[in-house]
């Protein structure tokens, strides 16, 4: 930590740039006052501490003093971290020393979001496990702190509307070649931690080793060799700086690819090759902590794990009884009697549907750009939300150097800008016949609504377009379920928003029976739905012992991919084998971040549930679209944080 001032700021800078809440201004006296001058500080220490994060979220504009953040990359020695944990002990006494009885009722929510934050990195820190086996953490971090510099300070490049935007100032790209060369150093650091982990006996798992370890470190040099170079080429072109920083980077991507070269052969080096222990398990007590702190779900791992089979159960009727109406009005003769038939009956509809896929590319786009425009009709014509006549959602090919590590994203805007990398992005196919058909023209509505709208845009959208009204603190998650570096967005939030999104738009209206949907698109969202809901089974199973690896890969297979016996028929078809692979990649995937999984459904189950109190309680009076804006003015938090501040009680 280099700038030690911050521990006695009150956070005035940002106030006088007109960034804060404007809640600030009719706070209920001086027990607000206290607060959120700790909390202030609180969150500009966050950046400070957590570069790649401050990155994300814009926050140079949100405080001159964050100006050269984009050059620097998180300090995760043992000392960093030690001192880490004692400031935080010392804030969480400060926070226990205000009373909330004497805050506002924002200001309650906002102290019990900074008691969440605390608690999980205090925990964090004193455990020494993450910081210690954390390969994945280690791989992208840097990684996604150049890109998001370079998507942030690019903006608008290459967009259809806008032309070729901006190309990023000579100090924007400055600082990216200071977070390169600042690659060597924090793998140094990475193999100090990993080696103490060793020696305790705090191991990765093996596949985090080979899949994010050994293959991502081998991408990242083949990345700042090769890819970001050429990238960095076509942005500056022939302006007059271009060949003297080009050099520069050019030399100091060289080093940071060498650098990715030698802790790829560290790991092999360190880590057993036939080591067989599965290591990726959370365990009851920590998965439990976390479901109730982090997440606010008060529910045991019993109740939660029942309650997931009830969900499988749930969706899977309803898209069998789907499946079959769409079945019936295509011709298709099939049987329904039992589960097993219903499952693969269900299965044979949609690789009919599949069959209904775009011929190349430009009509991929174009069939998502046109879903989307329908869908924002649709939200204006059912008055869903105030969307402003301006609002469009633009679906922008996935630049090349993330179509290795995404299909269709979103980038949340920062904050605390009014321009960056709010994008619902779209990874061409390259014509591949194979992608197209997983594109066909029914699964295409789903898939916009939550990437889109009202999904992941439309909320960021609208809530950058309130950024003012939202505390600094609430754009970040209260506790990491993801690695560090995109810990501060909030799946709980932001993923139980748009799955919410799904089901809203899919509320039958007079004379819509499926709402937005036809059938056949209510197939792929009630699809989607399910897949939510054996998140919740098996990242409960795999990190509470109650499932191995392998049964929940099998228990994806049967009933997110509608596939039983996939194991069993790998080896001899083809599909099969892939509905294996996909399943082994999900529950690895949900291995890493325990709980991320099962925030997607837990966090649209909170806010149903609170609208639906809201609607009991209010009858006549309730409008579901002064329910949705004053939620989203909220902040990325769980829904449990403002139950009280809805309901009154």
């Amino acid at each position: 930590m280099r700038r030690r001032h911050f521990l006695i700021r009150t956070g005035q800078s940002a106030l006088a740039l007109g960034l804060l809440p404007r809640l600030t201004a009719c706070s209920g006296g001086g027990g607000d006052r206290d607060f959120f001058a700790l909390r202030d500080r609180c969150f500009l220490k966050a950046m400070e501490r957590n570069p790649v994060t401050a990155t994300y979220l814009g926050g140079d504009a949100y405080d001159p003093s964050l100006a050269s953040v984009s050059g620097r990359l998180r300090d995760w020695s043992a000392s960093a971290v030690a001192a880490e944990l004692k400031d935080h002990r010392a804030v969480e006494a400060a926070r226990l020393a205000i009373d909330p009885g004497t805050l506002s009722p924002q200001a309650r929510i906002d102290h019990a979001v900074l008691g969440a934050q605390l608690a999980f990195l205090i925990r964090q820190a004193e455990h020494r496990h993450y910081y210690q086996r954390a390969i994945d953490t280690y791989v992208a971090e840097p990684f996604r702190g150049v890109d998001w510099q370079i998507q942030g300070m690019t903006e608008g490049t290459g967009n259809r509307e806008r032309g070729t935007g901006a190309r990023g100032t000579e100090a924007e790209w400055r600082l990216v070649i200071e977070r390169v060369q600042a690659i060597p150093r924090y793998l140094q650091t990475a193999r100090a931690n990993l080696l103490a982990g060793r020696a305790d006996g705090n191991m990765p798992d093996r596949r985090m080793v080979a899949r994010d370890g050994v293959t991502g470190a081998r991408a990242n040099a083949e990345y700042f060799r090769n890819a970001l170079p050429a990238s960095a080429s076509g942005f500056l072109g022939d302006r007059p700086f271009a060949p003297g920083l080009l050099k520069e980077l050019a030399e100091v991507s060289r080093q940071a690819a060498e650098a990715w070269e030698g802790f790829s052969g560290f790991l092999v080096g360190t880590y057993p090759a036939d080591d067989r222990v599965d290591r990726f398990a959370a365990g009851e007590d920590e998965y439990a902590w976390r479901v109730q702190r982090c997440l606010r779900v008060d529910l045991g791992l019993d109740q939660l794990y029942a309650y997931g089979a009830e969900q499988v159960a749930h969706y899977e009727s309803a898209m069998f009884g789907v499946a079959a109406a769409v079945a019936r009005e295509a011709g298709l003769h099939l049987s329904w009697g039992s589960e097993a038939e219903s499952r693969t009956s269900t299965r044979a509809v949609m690789d009919a549907l599949s069959k209904d896929s775009p011929r190349d590319d430009e009509e991929l786009f174009r069939w998502y750009r046109e879903t989307g425009e329908r869908a924002v009709a649709y939200g204006r014509e059912q008055q869903l939300f105030d969307i402003p006549a301006e609002y469009r959602l633009e679906v922008t090919p996935t630049p090349p150097v993330l179509r290795n590590t995404i299909d269709a994203a979103y980038y949340p805007a920062p904050p605390f800008r009014k321009s960056g990398v709010g994008r619902f992005y779209l990874s061409p196919t390259g014509n591949d016949p194979a992608q197209l058909r997983l594109n066909n023209r029914a699964s295409v509505a789903d898939t916009a609504v939550h990437e889109g709208f009202p999904g992941h845009d439309w909320h960021y959208k609208y809530m950058t377009r309130h950024a003012a009204e939202i505390s600094n603190i609430r754009w970040l998650t209260p506790g990491a379920v993801e690695d560090s570096s995109s810990m501060w967005q909030d799946s709980m939030a932001t993923e139980g928003w748009a799955l919410y999104s799904e089901e809203l738009m899919a509320e039958p209206v007079a004379g819509r029976e499926y709402g937005f949907y036809s059938a056949a698109e209510r197939l792929y969202e009630l699809q989607g739905q399910l897949l939510r809901a054996v998140r919740v089974r098996v990242d409960i199973g795999i990190h509470t012992g109650r499932m191995t690896f392998d049964q929940a890969v099998d228990y994806f297979t049967e009933h997110a991919a509608a596939y039983p016996g996939a194991r069993a028929a790998a080896s001899r078809d083809p599909a099969a084998r892939a509905v294996l692979e996909n399943a082994d990649r999900a529950i690895y995937r949900y291995s890493k971040w325990p709980t991320q999984a099962i925030t997607y459904n837990l966090g649209k189950r909170g806010i149903t549930e609170l609208r639906e109190a809201l609607r009991t309680r209010d009858g006549a009076k309730f409008s579901s679209r002064g329910f949705h804006e004053r939620l989203m003015r909220m902040g990325t938090i769980p829904a449990g944080f403002f139950r009280e501040w809805f309901l009154g009680t």
